[in-house]
C-alpha cells in the first residue's frame, strides 16, 4: 500500500484507507460476542437512536438481565460518558443493557427482537458499522476510522481468510449512514486504489 494516503475523502466523507484494505469478518463462535461486553462505556448513540430504543423497549425487555432492567429504571437507556458522548447504559462498568446471552454467545436483544420481526428499529448504528469508528470533527465533516481491538482478532483472521475488506463487510450498515449513492462511490474508489497500488 506503498502508494496510497492514509486518508482519503469520498464525498463529504474522511476515512482511514485501513477501512478499504485491512480484511475483517465477524466470527461469533470464536469471540462470543465480546465486542458488547468489554470497554468502559457504552455504545454511541444519537437522540433519534434513544427514542427508537424506547420505543421498542417493552419487546426486547423479557431479553434482558435483571441488573439491566434496574440500570435502565435508573438512568433510563442512555447516559452521557466521561468524554461528554450519549451512549447506551452499561451494567457494573462492562455489558451494554442490552446483551443477552444465547449457547454461551454474547447477543443484542435490540437485534434478536428485530430480526425476529417484533420491532423496526435493528441496533445503534455505531454498533452496526462496527470495527468502524465515526467521529464528527469542526465544520460538520464526518472522520471514519478502522478500530484496531485485540478482541477482535479472530474477525481479522477470518477476514484474512475470506479476503474480506472492512468495506466491504459492513457494505450494509454503510449504505444505511451513508447511501448507495456514497458506498458506490467508495467502491470506485477502492477499484482505483487496487490498480493503482499494484502498478510498479
Amino acid at each position: 500500500m506503498d502508494k496510497v494516503p492514509p486518508i482519503l475523502q469520498v464525498g463529504s466523507v474522511l476515512l482511514s484507507s485501513d477501512i478499504l484494505f485491512k480484511c475483517f469478518c465477524c466470527d461469533l463462535e470464536k469471540c462470543k460476542g465480546q465486542c458488547c461486553v468489554e470497554g468502559d462505556a457504552g455504545a454511541p448513540v444519537t437522540l433519534d437512536e434513544v427514542a427508537e430504543i424506547e420505543a421498542c423497549l417493552d419487546e426486547v425487555w423479557p431479553d434482558m438481565s435483571a441488573s439491566a432492567q434496574a440500570v435502565v429504571d435508573r438512568q433510563g437507556v442512555a447516559y452521557t460518558d466521561s468524554e461528554g458522548d450519549l451512549v447506551t447504559s452499561i451494567v457494573e462498568g462492562r455489558d451494554c443493557v442490552f446483551t443477552c446471552y444465547d449457547n454461551g454467545l454474547c447477543l443484542c436483544a435490540l437485534e434478536k427482537a428485530f430480526r425476529a420481526g417484533r420491532t423496526a428499529f435493528c441496533k445503534p448504528i455505531s454498533c452496526a458499522l462496527y470495527p468502524i469508528r465515526e467521529k464528527t470533527f469542526s465544520g460538520g465533516v464526518t472522520g471514519l476510522n478502522y478500530n484496531e481491538w485485540n478482541v477482535c482478532r479472530d474477525a481479522v483472521a477470518l477476514g484474512n481468510q475470506l479476503q474480506l475488506p472492512v468495506y466491504k463487510f459492513l457494505k450494509d450498515p454503510l449504505i444505511r449512514r451513508f447511501g448507495e449513492d456514497w458506498y458506490a462511490q467508495l467502491e470506485e474508489v477502492a477499484k482505483e486504489l487496487k490498480h493503482l497500488n499494484q502498478q510498479p
